[in-house]
């Protein structure tokens, strides 16, 4: 009946395997992906908005990517927050120290050159980052990420425990500053 008798039905052939295992993966993992999630689609840009403290599952590299704001507090909990940053080329997040907060950046697209210090004069420590590079922040360090590259930086940020208030948008680097400087 079929051409190799080794493969007693043609679903376990190498041949048809491929799509199989497919259905196969889903529907022995149930919990791998929910067909019914309405937040998830790969073809459109999804809402930017602070969905925390809710469970939230997203595509880290495509909404870092779609942002195009300076700040968009994605996910802001009790314990810690992700934004997404877009810092325009030649400029910089600004140097900054957060006293009892540890901040991750992660670089999803561009380059930067990373700065930090124990003080806003001797920012001893530089390295170069790009895409997929990741940046650990200990808290009470001054520090500094500038644009080197040609495009937009694109980062997400995570701070622990929260920096900036539920739903933070700052469309550009000079509103971020003047927002800072109210508060």
């Amino acid at each position: 009946m079929y051409s190799n008798s080794y493969y007693h039905n043609q679903w376990h052939n190498p041949i048809y395997c491929h799509w199989n295992n497919l259905r196969w993966n889903y529907n022995s993992y149930p919990h791998y992906y929910n067909w019914n999630n309405t937040n998830w689609n790969r073809y459109e840009n999804i809402k930017l908005t602070d969905y925390g403290p809710s469970p939230f599952v997203v595509n880290i590299d495509q909404v870092t990517k779609q942002n195009d704001n300076y700040r968009t507090a994605l996910w802001t909990g009790k314990h810690y927050q992700v934004t997404l940053m877009s810092i325009n080329v030649g400029d910089d997040i600004g140097l900054e120290v957060h006293p009892t907060t540890d901040q991750f950046i992660r670089i999803e697209e561009g380059q930067g050159l990373v700065q930090m210090g124990d003080s806003k004069d001797n920012l001893d420590f530089q390295e170069m980052a790009l895409d997929d590079y990741a940046i650990m922040i200990p808290a009470g360090k001054w520090h500094n990420v500038t644009n080197t590259g040609n495009k937009p930086l694109k980062i997400y940020v995570i701070y622990a425990p929260p920096q900036h208030p539920y739903g933070t948008v700052h469309e550009t680097k000079a509103i971020a500053i003047g927002t800072e400087e109210n508060h």
